[in-house]
């Protein structure tokens, strides 16, 4: 993980990262900000677990082989959020990677964390 630092003299760590984007932690303002799709938007826990849940329940399987003329894009809006995406079949799975590669980066942190601390118990 590497530290990011904004003019707003915030520091930010980075979480995960991938070609198409980054997800950063805010310790001090308690949030996570995606960089993703041309747009940086900020997140709560909660909402970017909704963000999560919304982009794992869209069926690209059979939007890929539904042979339907229909746009090959999707609307994500998160409830009790101020941020839309509009993404394309190939937005979508980067950004379910993005996501899935920053919940199993979280989770490594959480059994490391937990780990270190029964060894020093």
């Amino acid at each position: 993980m590497q530290n990011l630092v904004i003019e707003s003299s915030s520091c930010y760590t980075e979480v995960f990262s991938t070609k198409d984007g980054t997800i950063f932690q805010s310790d001090s303002e308690g949030c996570w900000y995606i960089d993703f799709a041309g747009k940086i938007a900020k997140f709560d826990y909660r909402n970017i677990l909704k963000l999560k849940k919304a982009v794992y329940q869209i069926d690209i399987e059979d939007l890929l082989l539904n042979s339907v003329k229909a746009p090959d894009v999707e609307i994500l809006f998160i409830c009790a959020c101020d941020h839309c995406y509009v993404l394309s079949l190939i937005e979508i799975i980067a950004l379910k990677d993005l996501l899935a590669g920053t919940f199993v980066m979280l989770e490594l942190n959480h059994i490391l964390q937990d780990r270190l601390h029964r060894v020093v118990c």
